[in-house]
């Protein structure tokens, strides 16, 4: 279903534009007028309507000379969408910002989509969301199932819930899922109210106090004698999460007018599992992303990920727990392709790293369609376990590493991210995967 808001964006600015070129004409006419050229445009506040829209709408471009009287039309012209309650246009250097305040009545929306990624295939998906759902509370339900997997989301956010720094939130995360090459099923349910403090625009902290109840089932009977041991029933507790959020003008999408600046952006996770319950894990995770302009079109993207889980009663971690990396998580590899094997079934690690290095450069538009290409580096490694069946399972450390090509596009508004890539180095037992693509057609 389109979004009624940006319907009504579009509506009235074809409205009112002609007006506004009126003004902005009249105004280039004018010789005491001062021009400014802007070598980026950058959006601020928007939180239900795209950023590309809301720049679009009324013509702010980057590379053109823009007037005092020129910058007020845009002003106007977005004011006359009539979905904004208060919009700044103004110049910082060499960046034209515009800032806006929406006005928030969005009915929400209801989309049906097909996924489709590298770790769990073809996905459908059906998903709704809507603001205001309850006052000031946004809502969002996401069901998605194949014949390997199936999950639902749902996800209540109220923003400013005790002044405008402190926000509320609870997830509902459940999953089932049954891979044919990892020898299980898995099964999981999550609830987690949570509470945010955002002090800056560059850090977000979170806390959230949830219960879980997940399980390990099914196990085939020629796997590995480990995760025969491993199989378990319902383990069901309370659990801890910390989270933190710090970095800025990290751009990943498609407007190459993000690529301008150098950038960071970390993210911090402290999972304490399992409280009570004689299971008790710790489950830290990282990850990092850098980007550095090297052109006006080209950037270099640097990321570090990575995790580490650890029985806290003196138990052992299970399949569950561990991490795999592979796929779209470590290009060149197979999902569950790396880390310790036994009898050709993948086990996982308690700890896993992978770094990645890729320059980017913007094509423009190729065949009419708006087009990125990289060449990337991976390398990383998934490795311990607390039984390794006595000296059976190689469980140490062992690096891999990748190299490839990755090429994004869009097609109707579909973005479609691709690579192909092949190992440098690898061990016996890998599973290895040339090509990946990921893309979300909604309906």
């Amino acid at each position: 279903m389109p979004d009624p808001t940006l319907r009504r964006v579009r509506r009235c600015a074809s409205r009112h534009f002609a007006g506004a070129l009126v003004a902005i004409a009249g105004t280039t006419c004018g010789a005491s007028a001062a021009a400014d050229v802007f070598r980026q445009v950058e959006v601020r506040g928007a939180e239900f309507i795209p950023e590309a829209d809301i720049q679009m709408t009324c013509g702010a471009q980057a590379g053109v000379d823009y007037s005092v009287y020129e910058i007020e039309a845009i002003e106007d012209c977005l004011m006359s969408t009539g979905v904004f309650e208060a919009v700044s246009v103004s110049g910082e250097g060499e960046t034209l910002v515009i800032a806006v305040s929406e006005i928030d009545d969005s009915p929400g929306r209801i989309e049906a989509a097909v996924n489709y990624v590298s770790d769990d295939g073809f996905l459908a998906e059906l998903s709704a969301e809507k603001y205001n759902l309850f006052p000031d509370t946004y809502g969002a339900l996401r069901l998605s199932a194949n014949a390997d997997v199936r999950a639902l989301e749902a996800n209540l956010y109220r923003a400013d819930q005790w002044g405008e720094d402190w926000d509320l939130g609870l997830d509902v995360i459940a999953r089932e899922a049954k891979p044919e090459d990892a020898g299980y099923s898995e099964r999981g349910l999550r609830i987690e109210p949570f509470v945010a403090w955002t002090p800056s625009e560059d850090l977000r902290l979170e806390a959230g106090l949830g219960w879980r109840d997940y399980r390990l089932a099914d196990v085939d009977s020629e796997a590995s004698a480990l995760l025969i041991a491993e199989e378990t029933g319902s383990i069901s507790a309370p659990y801890l999460r910390f989270g933190l959020s710090f970095g800025r003008n990290v751009d990943l999408g498609d407007n190459p007018s993000g690529w301008a600046k150098a950038g960071y952006m970390l993210r911090l996770d402290q999972f304490i599992w399992n409280i009570g319950s004689g299971e008790a894990l710790s489950d830290t995770r990282f990850d990092l992303t850098t980007q550095l302009p090297l052109g006006e079109r080209i950037r270099l993207l640097t990321g570090l990920r990575g995790g580490a889980v650890r029985g806290l009663d003196g138990n052992d971690t299970r399949a569950i727990d561990r991490y795999f990396p592979g796929a779209d998580t470590f290009r060149g590899f197979a999902p569950r392709g790396v880390g310790p094997r036994d009898e050709g079934t993948a086990l996982g690690g308690n700890t896993y790293v992978v770094g990645s290095l890729e320059a980017q450069r913007d094509l423009g538009r190729v065949l009419r369609l708006p087009m990125r290409a990289g060449i990337f580096l991976d390398t990383g490694a998934s490795w311990d376990l607390d039984d390794d069946l006595g000296g059976r399972i190689d469980d140490g450390w062992s690096n891999r590493s990748s190299v490839g090509l990755s090429l994004t596009f869009e097609v109707s508004e579909t973005p479609v991210s691709l690579y192909v890539a092949g190992p440098v180095s690898q061990r016996p037992g890998d599973e290895t995967q040339a090509f990946g693509i990921s893309f979300a057609a909604r309906f």
